[in-house]
């Protein structure tokens, strides 16, 4: 696993925390983003974590290959500023949008980003879920191979983050309950490899709200990043 943000490398400064109701666009998450995400190297505004749904839709981070969308029809696709390759977004899953200062917390982006896994794999833990990451592939997989089974591995949460004069913003998707089929019009991540693919609460039997999971995660956040503090959504 990569090593994490150190407890020393956290701001006491609470971290503002925000949640839209709806379906938000994806152009529109963006542009609010890349706003907040300069006010605060400007000094004009906190540190925010901004949970979001959106409609379906795909993502093509910076790293993402024409050939690994599969079915260009099914639903928009919009290229992203963040790191990766395609990904799925939709109802069902909670998409954490992190802006974070980390000229604050060490200006160690693998550390960060070692940090949102961490994040991640508490959440996990309080609904009975293990979470791991593997050194060659960023994101968040559970482990499904059974006895005497092929090896097989699932991703429940993908990362890609993008980082502006040491701010960060994008940040994580967790899958709740969305419509795993609609995985199938892309390669996720580039991963193609047989035996891996993606899960969720509700896949794995572990069926959550929403708010359960907007709970879980901000516990974990306080654990990994510092504490938090309501605060209203961008947009």
């Amino acid at each position: 696993m990569r090593q994490p943000l150190t407890s020393d490398l956290r701001p006491v400064i609470p971290v503002g925390w925000a949640v839209s109701a709806g379906r938000i666009a994806y152009p529109d998450a963006v542009q609010a983003m890349e706003a907040r995400a300069a006010a605060i190297r400007q000094g004009e505004a906190g540190e925010l974590v901004w949970l979001v749904e959106h409609p379906p839709l795909y993502t093509a981070g910076t790293s993402a290959r024409p050939e690994d969308l599969l079915n260009p029809g099914a639903f928009p696709v919009f290229k992203s500023a963040r790191g990766g390759q395609f990904t799925y977004h939709g109802p069902g899953q909670r998409v954490a949008y992190v802006m974070l200062d980390l000229a604050e917390r060490g200006r160690d982006v693998r550390a960060f980003v070692g940090a949102l896994e961490a994040w991640v794999i508490a959440a996990l833990r309080r609904f009975n879920v293990i979470g791991e990451t593997r050194e060659d592939r960023v994101g968040v997989w559970v482990d499904r191979t059974t006895p005497g089974g092929p090896p097989r591995e699932d991703k429940i949460a993908a990362i890609g983050v993008r980082i502006r004069r040491w701010v960060s913003f994008h940040g994580v998707a967790l899958n709740v309950e969305p419509d795993l089929s609609h995985f199938a019009g892309i390669v996720p991540c580039g991963v193609s490899t047989p035996g891996y693919g993606v899960t969720s609460l509700a896949e794995l039997g572990r069926p959550a709200t929403m708010d359960e999971a907007d709970a879980a995660l901000r516990a974990s956040f306080a654990e990994v990043f510092g504490p938090t503090v309501d605060a209203p959504a961008p947009i």
